[in-house]
């Protein structure tokens, strides 16, 4: 359950030949001290009847969490995503905070690349988000600039929101919260309501509607069973090709990065001799702005949902995919907006629960996935920002496929481009950096289609 993330930096025009060398240091400094995110690690004993809590580490060792390393000639993105791959591959050790920061050298053209993983019970992809922006600078001449985990990289920015006992999207997105659960039996002050909110979203689910629960996603190679090793694909798109498909067929950027996203399923389904007649379905969180809800915690607030949206695979004509794609979108939407934040969470939740009760009850192929992938957008910053001088020019979220969900893509925004970074189980997956090419030639399908 860590989610992770690819930065590709420029080196300064005046860095040296130790530029790494020194940033590595730099960033193991003991006069740094780590914020308290990055220095507790789960704990439970019996003391605390089983249950986890978050627990400081008393020996805490830098070099541990932050590593320098260096690829093998030719020295290409295949070799840096190559090495992603496997480092995300490999567990966190509950022993010790959970999270790690790969400073990687050795590429040809001379980018200095991070790869970071975190646990998602610490943060979610919105709060990492905030946290490399607060941590990064618009100034390309600032310097002595502090690691992302130093206490002092955030003195004078915005802090983010990510020094909680758990995330609200953890809760929310990553597991069944019991808080919901609780809300969906009734327990909170708008039980009266609930069971009204649970009967519209079941008839939806049952008519085969969009909304935050599916009842009709078909069974495809995604949904099996998964090994520990993982494959990453990532590539950059321009925001205004998205954009101008968008404008002229009435979308959203979000309807288009799904409709790219399902042509491109459709075809590397098709190459594997392996699509479903119905389309699939993928789970996409979604913010809107909820009903006023008489909860004083939720009043006016952000309410964060998901939506089961079907993705056209059925279709065989672009536009008509991303007609399908558009319309299913709103129809969640508009099923959101008639409910309150904590109905939202709630029926979220419920919709979300088979997904994560098939694996935690060892029950795979039993209970029916509610959905075949995940899809998220996160957004990020709009200008250019640097780290030392080096200027960030590229931004790759990497996710979790758990048993039952092999394929997980998930897309950021980052001055004027949307980097796609797609990861899956690499054997139910196999060739996953296929999907890159069937990704240009939809956008490619979508702008022809589109008239431009």
């Amino acid at each position: 359950m860590h989610v992770g993330g690819l930065q590709l930096y420029e080196r300064p025009e005046d860095a040296g030949p130790d530029f790494v060398r020194e940033l590595f240091e730099r960033a193991t400094s003991s006069d740094d001290e780590v914020m308290p995110l990055f220095a507790k690690h789960p704990y439970r004993s019996v003391r605390t009847a089983g249950q986890l809590f978050w627990k400081e580490d008393e020996q805490f060792d830098i070099e541990h969490h932050v590593r320098h390393n260096a690829l093998p000639s030719p020295g290409r993105v295949r070799e840096l995503l190559d090495l992603c791959s496997r480092l995300h591959s490999t567990r966190l050790d509950w022993e010790r905070p959970l999270w790690e920061a790969h400073l990687i050298e050795g590429l040809a053209d001379g980018r200095v690349a991070m790869y970071t993983k975190i646990h998602h019970g610490l943060v979610d992809g919105i709060s990492a988000m905030r946290l490399m922006q607060s941590t990064l600078s618009t100034n390309p001449d600032e310097r002595d600039m502090a690691a992302p985990w130093a206490k002092r990289a955030i003195r004078g920015r915005a802090k983010p929101e990510t020094e909680t006992p758990m995330t609200d999207a953890a809760r929310t997105l990553a597991s069944v919260p019991g808080d919901a659960l609780r809300t969906a039996l009734g327990v909170t002050a708008e039980a009266a309501g609930m069971p009204g909110a649970l009967i519209k979203t079941l008839s939806k689910g049952m008519r085969n509607e969009t909304s935050t629960m599916s009842m009709h996603t078909p069974r495809t190679m995604f949904n099996r069973n998964i090994t520990s090793a993982r494959r990453f694909a990532a590539q950059d798109w321009e925001i205004e090709r998205i954009r101008a498909v968008g404008k002229a067929t009435g979308a959203t950027i979000n309807d288009i990065v799904l409709a790219m996203c399902g042509g491109a399923i459709r075809a590397y389904l098709l190459e594997h001799d392996a699509l479903p007649d119905t389309p699939l379905v993928a789970m996409v969180p979604v913010g809107l702005k909820a009903k006023e809800s008489h909860i004083p915690s939720a009043e006016g607030g952000n309410a964060v949902g998901a939506i089961m949206a079907r993705l056209g695979t059925d279709h065989t004509d672009p536009a008509e995919r991303l007609k399908a794609v558009k319309k299913s979108m709103k129809d969640g939407k508009d099923a959101l907006k008639s409910l309150t934040p904590v109905q939202i969470l709630a029926m979220s939740a419920i919709g979300q629960a088979p997904a994560m009760l098939g694996p935690a009850l060892r029950m795979q192929g039993i209970i029916k996935s509610p959905y075949n992938l995940i899809i998220s957008n996160v957004p990020g910053p709009k200008t250019t920002h640097y780290w030392n001088g080096a200027k960030l020019v590229g931004n790759y979220p990497l996710s979790i496929p758990i048993n039952g969900m092999a394929l997980n893509i998930t897309c950021t925004s980052y001055d004027g481009n949307m980097g796609f970074g797609i990861t899956g189980c690499r054997r139910t997956v196999p060739h996953l950096q296929r999907l890159l090419t069937f990704l240009e030639d939809e956008l490619s399908a979508l702008e022809k289609a589109a008239g431009i």
